[in-house]
C-alpha cells in the first residue's frame, strides 16, 4: 500500500483582508506550541501538512495549455481578458503563516540538531511558496515570522524588492540543502529536492533579469551560475539517472507508471487506488469534457527527425499529411501523442487519433494509463513534480545563457535525454554555426555566439517537459509572450474527403461538405462547423479562429494585485499597466 501525506486543511485567505481573524489563531488541527512540538514525531507530523498545501495537484501538472496544448477554450492569459480581481487572485498567505508558525516553535523543546531537518523542510516550503508569489507578482512583502494582529507596521508594509525576495528564497534553500537528508525519496523533500528547486528558481530569475531589460535588474549571471552549480551538484551526487529500460518506451513509461520511478523522479505527488486517492488524466484525454486537448502544430513541427536533423528544413514540411509527417521523428513524439500503431495499455487493437477528443488531432497519450482507469477520476499513476530530466535541462540552459556551454556540458545533460530515445547527441559547434531559422522566428531576442545552443536547449526543454506545466513560466522568463497570440493549428489536410490517419489501410476520418454521409466506423466531420481548415477547404485545422488573442508586453508578464488588498494596505502599489 502506497503512502500518502497527511492532509492538513487551511483556509486560503488574503493577508490584510482577514488580519483580525486568522493571524493570531493557532492552526486549526492542533496545537499550541507548549502542548505540541515536544518530540521529533510531533515535528514530523506537522511538516506533513506542508505537502498538500504547497505542491500542485495532478491537474496542476498535466492540465497544461498556453501554446503547447490547445483546447476548445482559451485561458484569459491568452486573450488579454485578465482583469484586476476584487479579492483572491493568488494573493493568499495562510500557508506561509503555517510555515512561519512552525519555524518559530520547532526548536522550543526538541534539541537544535534534531529539529534542524524539520526546520529545513519548512524552509524548503517557504521558498516554494515565495517562488510562486515571485513568478506571479514580482515584488511581494517578505514575512519570516508570524505577524501579531496589532502590528500595523508589518500588516501594512510595502512590497519588498524582488531582489530581496530572491535572496531570501535562496537562503532558505541553502539552509534546506545543508540540513535535509541526502537519502533520496520520491515522496519527501530531501537535499536533492532542494537543489533541484534552487536550480529552478535561479534559472528562472537569472533569465528573467537577462531578458526583461526594462526592469534594469543586475545579477543575472550570478543567478545563472547558482542555477548551474545547484544542478551540477545533483548530477555529481550520482543519486539519479535517466530512466532507460530495455524493451520498453522508457519516456512514456516514466509517466504512465503507477508508481513513480525513483531513479529519475526526485519528488512526486502520490496516488493510490487502494487508498482511493485518484486523479483524472485518462478521462481528460479520451473524452470531450475538458476542451479536447491536443498538441499545437508548431510544437509538432519542433520535434527533430530521428537522425537529429530538422523536420522544418524539409521543403514540404508544412503540407505533409499526418501519416507522412510522423515518419522517423524523435520517438518522444510517438510517446506523447497517438501515432500509427498505437495501442492502449490494456487494449488489444490499434487505434487512430480521435478528433472527437482532440481538437488538433494530435491526441495526447502522455500520462495515459491502462484502460481500466478510464472512468471519471480513477487514475492512480503518481505525478512527477521534480525529475532529473529538468535538472539536466536547467544545467545546460544556465551554461548556455552564461555563454560557457561546452560539448562536455551537453554530453552530461542533453545527451542523456537523447540516449533514452535513441537520438544522436546535440553537436554544439554545428548548431552554433547554423542556428535554426524556425526557432529564431519564435525567439527573436536570442542573440550572440551561443544563439544556436540556446535555441536547441529551448527546443529540448519544450519537448521533454511538455504536459508538465513548465511552458507558461518559460514564456514569461524568456520574455516571449507574443508566442501565445499565434493562430493555433492542428493536422494538415489537402482537401475534403476520407483519410487514413494510422496507415492501416482503413479510412479513419471523413471531412465532408453538405449533407452528412451515411457511414459507420469512421469519424465524420463537417467542414465549417465541426472542423475548420486554414484555407477554406484545405490546410491545417485551425482552432478558436474567432477568438482574438492578445498579450500586452507592458503588463502581462505579471499579475495584478487584488483591489481589496490595495484598499486595505495603502502602502501596496499595483503592478505596472494594471491601473492604480
Amino acid at each position: 500500500m502506497k503512502k500518502i501525506f497527511f492532509i492538513y486543511i487551511l483556509l486560503s485567505t488574503g493577508l490584510t483582508a482577514c488580519k483580525k481573524d486568522y493571524l493570531e489563531r493557532f492552526p486549526e488541527s492542533a496545537v499550541r506550541p507548549e502542548d505540541s512540538f515536544k518530540t521529533e514525531k510531533d515535528l514530523g507530523l506537522f511538516t506533513k501538512s506542508f505537502y498538500d498545501a504547497a505542491l500542485p495537484s495532478a491537474e496542476g501538472v498535466y492540465n497544461e495549455s498556453v501554446d503547447n496544448i490547445v483546447k476548445t477554450t482559451l485561458d484569459d492569459e491568452l486573450t488579454g481578458k485578465r482583469q484586476v480581481p476584487i479579492s483572491g487572485g493568488g494573493w493568499s498567505w495562510a500557508n506561509l503563516r503555517n510555515i512561519n508558525y512552525f519555524l518559530e516553535n520547532c526548536f522550543n523543546t526538541v534539541p537544535e540538531a534534531a529539529a534542524a531537518p524539520y526546520a529545513a523542510e519548512a524552509r524548503f516550503f517557504r521558498a516554494y511558496f515565495y517562488f510562486d508569489k515571485l513568478k506571479r507578482f514580482g515584488d511581494v512583502p517578505w514575512y519570516d515570522k508570524v505577524i501579531d494582529q496589532n502590528n500595523e507596521e508589518q500588516l501594512t508594509k510595502a512590497r519588498d524588492p524582488r531582489t530581496l525576495v530572491v535572496t531570501n528564497i535562496l537562503a532558505d534553500l541553502d539552509y534546506a540543502i545543508e540540513h535535509l537528508s541526502s537519502v533520496k525519496s520520491d515522496e519527501k523533500v530531501t537535499k536533492w529536492t532542494a537543489l533541484a528547486l534552487k536550480s529552478r528558481v535561479a534559472l528562472f530569475e537569472g533569465t528573467f533579469r537577462k531578458y526583461h531589460t526594462e526592469f534594469n535588474f543586475s545579477g543575472a549571471n550570478e543567478l545563472l551560475e547558482k542555477a548551474a552549480d545547484a544542478a551540477n551538484k545533483v548530477i555529481e551526487g550520482g543519486q539519479y539517472s535517466i530512466y532507460n529500460a530495455a524493451g520498453v518506451n522508457s519516456y512514456a513509461a516514466l509517466f504512465y507508471s503507477v508508481n513513480s520511478l525513483p531513479q529519475e523522479v526526485i519528488l512526486a505527488r502520490k496516488f493510490s487506488d487502494a487508498l482511493q486517492i485518484w486523479h483524472n488524466v485518462n478521462y481528460y484525454t479520451i473524452t470531450a469534457s475538458y476542451g479536447k486537448p491536443g498538441l499545437d502544430k508548431n510544437l509538432v513541427d519542433s520535434y527533430l527527425m530521428k537522425d537529429g536533423t530538422r523536420f522544418t528544413d524539409k521543403a514540404n514540411y508544412q503540407t505533409m499529411t499526418f501519416k507522412e509527417e510522423i515518419l522517423n521523428r524523435d520517438p518522444r513524439l510517438s510517446q506523447t501523442i497517438r501515432t500509427p500503431g498505437y495501442k492502449r495499455i490494456g487494449g488489444a487493437a490499434t487505434i487512430p487519433p480521435n478528433f472527437g477528443n482532440s481538437v488538433t488531432g494530435y491526441q495526447l497519450i502522455k500520462f495515459v494509463g491502462d484502460v481500466k482507469y478510464d472512468n471519471f477520476n480513477r487514475s492512480e499513476n503518481d505525478m512527477p513534480i521534480f525529475r532529473y530530466a529538468e535538472v539536466l535541462l536547467n544545467y545546460a540552459e544556465a551554461k548556455a545563457e552564461l555563454g560557457i556551454l561546452s560539448q562536455a556540458d551537453i554530453d552530461k545533460s542533453i545527451k542523456l535525454l537523447r540516449d533514452r530515445v535513441g537520438m544522436p547527441n546535440l553537436n554544439l559547434e554545428q548548431v552554433k554555426a547554423s542556428p535554426d531559422a524556425f526557432l529564431t522566428k519564435d525567439y527573436t531576442n536570442v542573440n550572440g555566439d551561443m544563439k544556436g545552443g540556446i535555441l536547441e536547449i529551448r527546443r529540448e526543454r519544450r519537448i521533454e517537459l511538455v504536459m508538465e506545466s513548465f511552458r507558461w513560466d518559460d514564456i514569461l522568463r524568456w520574455k516571449s509572450g507574443k508566442l501565445v497570440t499565434r493562430q493555433f493549428k492542428g493536422m494538415y489536410f489537402p482537401g475534403t474527403g476520407k483519410f487514413d490517419l494510422d496507415n492501416d489501410g482503413k479510412d479513419d476520418i471523413w471531412i465532408y461538405e453538405g449533407d452528412k454521409p451515411t457511414a459507420s466506423g469512421i469519424q465524420l466531420l463537417k467542414l465549417g462547423s465541426e472542423i475548420l481548415l486554414e484555407n477554406g477547404n484545405k490546410g491545417n485545422v485551425i482552432i478558436n479562429s474567432h477568438i482574438k488573442k492578445a498579450f500586452d508586453e507592458n503588463k502581462d508578464y505579471l499579475y495584478p494585485i487584488p483591489v481589496q488588498e490595495l484598499q486595505l494596505n495603502r502602502n501596496l502599489k499595483q503592478n505596472p499597466g494594471w491601473g492604480n
